[in-house]
């Protein structure tokens, strides 16, 4: 199996790189997103690659742009990987790169949420609400919301979290209209997404969409959209009311690094031992599988 930790290209100059993803410049206008196979967990990002995650990340993200390209532009070039890069570095990021816009990002996480989990759902143990949104009394955990909510997240840097905030404060920070076209923009595109995966039999809990503005001022869906590594995926038929289900990601890994004694969600994290990296590289084929019903070859 593939396996990237880290990307390195000498004929394309590094913008960024984040907890997964390498950004390379291509023009003035264009970048090579290139996905790794790291990990983070906690905000902590651990010293051993899921083999392949980087490739599932990529493909499942354009097969969701093709399918929701309608909504929202996104930020798709049809520009190959191969045509920016030598014949040796195309071979190197081979099924986990993309060339896309330029984009002026938005500095919040759009999130959806259908079903109360997650921190949503200890935010509406505490308060009965979630970013503000006031919600019925005496939902279980894992209960399905009768309409999706819009609920946004501060974009936290490397090392940090996420904060939720209101929407309020989402319209202070990026402006009213800016924030309405969001919500509703966000809300569409989790609903057919979610009508789709319903179809193949999973239920998308929820999901976090990042925009960016074009030249001009057009919003554009960018990044990943709707993986296991930005989305909880569960199986239709083992989800139950009152427990958290089952679900297509790195539940493993976290479970295992919670039962570590002493961690204290600090980097450095702990050795992941071979069977749990085994089980969640094979957690994200079947997530792709099971979504685009398409056989994972690689």
């Amino acid at each position: 199996m593939s396996t990237v930790f880290e990307t390195q290209l000498s004929s394309l100059p590094l913008l960024h790189r984040g907890k997964v993803r390498e950004n390379f410049a291509v023009g003035d206008d264009k970048m090579l997103i290139v996905a790794s196979d790291r990990l983070s967990a906690f905000d902590v990002i651990l010293d051993q690659p899921i083999p392949e995650k980087g490739m599932v990340l990529t493909q499942m993200a354009q097969f969701w742009f093709d399918i929701l390209h309608d909504v929202v532009p996104n930020h798709l070039t049809g520009i190959k990987p191969e045509d920016v890069l030598t014949a040796e570095e195309a071979k190197l990021v081979r099924g986990r790169a993309m060339v896309v816009k330029k984009l002026k990002p938005l500095p919040i996480e759009a999130v959806v949420r259908g079903y109360i989990i997650g921190s949503g759902w200890k935010d509406y143990q505490a308060t009965g609400a979630v970013c503000g949104i006031k919600l019925p009394a005496g939902l279980q955990m894992a209960a399905k919301l009768d309409a999706p909510i819009f609920t946004p997240a501060t974009k936290a840097a490397v090392g940090e979290h996420d904060e939720n905030i209101d929407f309020d404060t989402m319209c202070q920070t990026i402006g009213r209209d800016l924030a309405e076209q969001v919500r509703s923009v966000s809300i569409a595109l989790y609903t057919k997404a979610s009508d789709y995966a319903a179809r193949q039999g999973i239920i998308i809990a929820d999901t976090k969409f990042e925009f960016g503005l074009d030249e001009a001022g057009r919003l554009t869906l960018m990044d990943e959209v709707l993986t296991a590594d930005s989305s909880r995926f569960w199986p239709a038929d083992q989800y139950q009311v009152g427990m958290s289900p089952p679900s297509y990601d790195k539940q493993f890994v976290r479970d295992y690094l919670e039962s570590v004694p002493g961690w204290n969600k600090k980097a450095p994290a702990p050795k992941l031992p071979q069977d749990i990296i085994d089980k969640t590289a094979a957690k994200y084929r079947q997530a792709y599988e099971a979504l685009t019903g398409r056989v994972w070859l690689g």
